[in-house]
Parts: C-alpha cells; structure tokens; sequence
C-alpha cells in the first residue's frame, strides 16, 4: 500500500484504525468525509467505517446509552491524519479554509508540520505532514528533537494547488495517536515496557513513543486528564485503536511482557485485544 513510501509505516510498528464512540453518527461522519475527505467503506445500523482508498482508517459507533465523556476523561487528544507531502497539507488547508472550519492550532514541531481541529463532537484531530527523516536532528540517546513554533498558515495556503480538494490524498493515513491519560509513570510503563515503543521526546506532563526512530507513533499527557480514572464501558470518543506490526519480533516481545505481566488479553479473529491502565482499548495484529 502506499502508506509504506511514509516512514511512519515502515517501522517495526505502526497505527492502523481508531474506533470513535459518537451520538450523532450521522453528523461526525459526514465531518469526517466533507472535512477530512474519507470515504464510507462499510456501513450498518449502528456504524461505519471510513478509510482512504479502500484502507479502513476509522470506525465511528453509536449505541441509545452513548454518555458524552468529560473534557477531563482518559481518552482521546487527537487523532493524527498524516498526508503524504506538504502539497497535500496545503490542498487540504485552503479546503477548509473555503469551507469556514475553524482551527485551533497550528505548529511547526520541527519533524513535522501540524495543524489542529475538532470533529462537531469535541474529538481532537491533528492533520500533519512530516519532513523527511534526514531532517530530523537525533539525539546521542536516540530521542528526537521536537519543539512547538509557529507555522505560517499564510505561506502555506499560498502554495496550494488550484484544483479543488475533494478526497484525502492518496497515501493518506493515522500517523500517530495522542492520548489523555491519568498519569506519565503508568503511560511510559505500559507503552514503552509492555508495548515496546521507545520515549522519543517528552514535554512538561507528555511523553512521546516511536517504533523505530519515528518520533511518535502514541503520545500521552495529563494536560487535562491528571488524575483520571478508568473509562466507562459507555463513554463517547476514543473506544479503541490498533497497532499493526511489520516484525512479529516485535508484537511477540509485547505479547510475552503481557503476559508476563498476567495483563488480560482477548484472542479474536484479527488480533489480541487487550486494554491500557485507563480502558482504552488496543488491537494488536501482525
């Protein structure tokens, strides 16, 4: 596929899907597909699925019982539509520019360039696209150096292409997903012992893993969530997400820390199934 040309998907793991739980379907999906530019891939009475070219990215679920979750849940931050150049960032930019989409953020974190929104339900997405790892500046430890400045909309509105936005662009996928935890010690523990993923960088209450040099494929703070407990079985935002893994070296090693652990796992038909200290759930698969 050709989310493997992007470094993000060619390390020993990466981010495949995340699974939202929504009250008004309806709504969030069409965000999703005007704003975003997913397609509908598979549809029932209570979800969709929505991908790019056929790759399911993102399953949106609603149930009667759906209870809207607290800003200061566990939970999600952000997920992460990483765009296969910056022309492609800068076509979706002016599109939602044209369309009155109002950002709440855009920055320049050194390894990438990033710009953020909310979906109508208060679920926080990133859309970014990365400089070339050759770029990036590593430290002797392996960690990578990120910082938070400005990025020029303007500039980069201006060099948007003339034909008018109507999908994501080809390539596009989940570079990374950033989450709300109850606390840093517990997040690096599981992420980082459990799942094998290494501290990339870490700002004041986030930590940032990566597989294989990325600089991050999971993020963690406590900006809003110190303190949380577990998430109800009912909650709406962040239900699940998946990790595929191209070394089953590394899915092996995590499956045997979890089970070292005495962590509780689900075998299904796709993967193991198993939940982080707060209840978010995790699909791990080969």
């Amino acid at each position: 596929m050709d989310t493997e040309k992007q470094f993000a998907f060619t390390r020993p793991g990466y981010v495949g899907q995340a699974h939202l739980v929504v009250k008004d379907l309806g709504q969030v999906s069409r965000f999703y597909q005007d704003i975003i530019g997913l397609s509908v891939i598979d549809k029932s009475a209570s979800g969709e699925v929505l991908g790019v070219n056929g790759l399911p990215l993102l399953t949106l679920t609603t149930s009667s019982g759906a209870e809207k979750a607290p800003a200061t849940a566990a939970g999600l931050f952000h997920t992460a539509f990483l765009l296969p150049s910056r022309n492609a960032l800068a076509d979706w930019l002016a599109h939602v520019a044209h369309n009155n989409i109002r950002l709440e953020g855009a920055s320049d974190h050194l390894v990438s360039e990033a710009i953020y929104l909310s979906d109508p339900e208060g679920n926080g997405i990133e859309v970014y696209r990365d400089r070339q790892p050759d770029e990036w500046n590593y430290q002797p430890d392996g960690t990578v150096e990120m910082a938070t400045k400005r990025l020029d909309l303007q500039a980069l509105y201006e060099s948007a292409g003339k034909t008018p936005f109507r999908q994501a662009a080809e390539g596009t996928a989940i570079g990374h997903i950033h989450l709300q935890v109850g606390a840093l010690p517990q997040a690096d523990a599981f992420y980082q012992d459990v799942l094998g993923l290494k501290i990339m960088a870490r700002y004041p209450g986030a930590s940032f893993f990566g597989y294989g040099a990325y600089h991050h494929h999971v993020a963690a703070n406590i900006w809003n969530s110190r303190g949380s407990e577990t998430r109800k079985e009912n909650m709406t935002g962040l239900s699940s997400y998946s990790l595929k893994f191209n070394e089953k070296e590394t899915l092996d090693t995590a499956l045997a820390a979890l089970d070292r652990l005495e962590i509780p796992t689900e075998r299904q038909s796709d993967g193991i199934a198993v939940k982080d200290p707060w209840g978010i759930g995790l699909k791990l698969s080969a």
